[in-house]
């Protein structure tokens, strides 16, 4: 199930690179859900050791895409500038 949701995602954010000021709201929902996923993965990951593998895999893939997401997103005075379109 989560695959399906992640590739629904996934193909919703390359559209949403086309134009990124006009999609935020789902470049910050996928920053941020997948900080949120990440985190309860690695508490998760404690609770039983057949879990522990999540620390090394998921849980970073989780972040990297969250802080790249993040970086890569325009706002401040280089959206304004951009004036809606990038």
């Amino acid at each position: 199930m989560i695959v399906g949701i992640y590739a629904t995602l996934g193909v919703f954010l390359i559209i949403a690179s086309r134009h990124p000021l006009e999609h935020l709201s789902l470049i910050w929902f996928t920053v941020w859900s997948s900080l949120v996923h990440g985190g309860i993965m690695a508490i998760q990951s404690f609770e039983l050791p057949e879990n522990h593998g999540h620390l090394l895999g998921d849980v970073p893939a989780l972040l990297i895409v969250a802080v790249v997401l993040a970086v890569l997103t325009p706002r401040g005075e280089h959206a304004r500038a951009a004036g809606g379109r990038i």
